[in-house]
């Protein structure tokens, strides 16, 4: 198996022509399982902790947008990164700007759905996170951040239309 770490530093970092620092962020979901063993509609999404723990709230695995990636693929690493799970990056849930708490400056934030394929045992910050997949009303009620909450019901109502 390959070693995995986590990308750490700023060189490579993004920002917008405002000077905004650019993140990209999943909300990695998948469809509950029935009792007979099939495959439901209902959504499950895994959310994770902060390094600082489950008292600072939960939220979905982002981070900064890097100069030798696109957009989907920092969506991508990020989950592996912080969630520990590979998946289908699909279509964008839209752009945020949003005032950092901890740095007191805005950022620019991307948000994609990932249709998870595989969660791994050990992944980068498996010893600083936990990750718990939830109902999207468990999930809406313990994230800390509104601009995850509105990326969190894009995602619902498109695949509540999709059924439809």
């Amino acid at each position: 198996m390959a070693c995995l770490v986590a990308r750490s530093g700023r060189e490579l970092q993004r920002y917008d022509n405002l000077g905004r620092r650019q993140v990209v962020g999943c909300i990695p979901y998948r469809f509950k399982s029935c009792s007979d063993g099939s495959v439901g509609d209902e959504l499950e999404v895994l959310v994770i902790t902060s390094q600082k723990g489950q008292a600072r709230g939960m939220m979905f695995p982002k981070g900064g947008w890097e100069l030798d990636e696109s957009v989907e693929e920092a969506a991508s690493r990020e989950s592996l990164e912080e969630a520990g799970v590979l998946g289908n990056v699909e279509d964008g849930l839209g752009k945020w700007n949003f005032l950092s708490k901890r740095h007191g400056t805005f950022y620019e934030g991307y948000m994609f759905p990932l249709l998870v394929t595989k969660q791994l045992d050990l992944w980068p910050e498996k010893n600083v996170r936990q990750r718990i997949w939830m109902t999207v009303d468990e999930a809406r009620e313990v994230c800390r951040d509104w601009w995850m909450k509105e990326a969190l019901d894009i995602l619902v109502e498109r695949h509540t239309s999709l059924q439809q």
